[in-house]
């Protein structure tokens, strides 16, 4: 499980002949989009998770009302439940939550390969650099773009998800 650690502040400096690029910008604003979006859907999450889970404790509860109030008490929170289980089943904040984290982490590390000149960025000179990092990260963007599209027409279809690989 990864740590939700900041960024450390010694982080490398961007390469000058980076920094006003096309390909870096587009890294810089995908891997922000994909991290804001990611700390949303699990924020929306969690939100809608603890409110079930809240609800459900004030059921035993309603109990303790008299008898017409406890039936009202426990049916409107057992609607509630439903409604907010059916609120995340169609925004799909717990996988969109994963998907974009994936995601934001396959960009910080062509993000850190490329400043590190490391891995498909060796030996490349420097706009040759730019180029292959403009095309990987719009592999990685199309890639999550093509899983959201087939995942979209899946549940709009009401089919399961296929078996993930082990």
């Amino acid at each position: 499980m990864r740590n939700n650690l900041p960024e450390p502040s010694g982080a490398p400096p961007i390469p000058a002949f980076a920094a006003a690029h096309a390909a870096w910008y587009r890294l810089q604003h995908q891997l922000d989009w994909y991290e804001h979006k990611s700390q949303y859907c699990q924020n929306r999450y969690k939100r809608l998770k603890i409110a079930q889970v809240a609800l459900a404790v004030l059921i035993p509860a309603t109990s303790l009302l008299p008898s017409d109030a406890a039936k009202w008490a426990s049916s409107i929170a057992g609607v509630l439940i439903a409604v907010l289980e059916a609120v995340q089943q169609i925004n799909q904040y717990a996988t969109l939550w994963v998907t974009y984290r994936a995601t934001a982490e396959r960009l910080k590390h062509e993000k850190y390969l490329f400043l590190s000149a490391a891995g498909p960025y060796k030996g490349l000179p420097e706009p040759d650099r730019l180029v292959a990092l403009a095309e990987r990260v719009e592999e990685h963007v199309s890639a999550e773009h093509a899983n959201w599209i087939s995942d979209a027409q899946r549940v709009g279809s009401g089919q399961k998800a296929p078996p993930q690989p082990a």
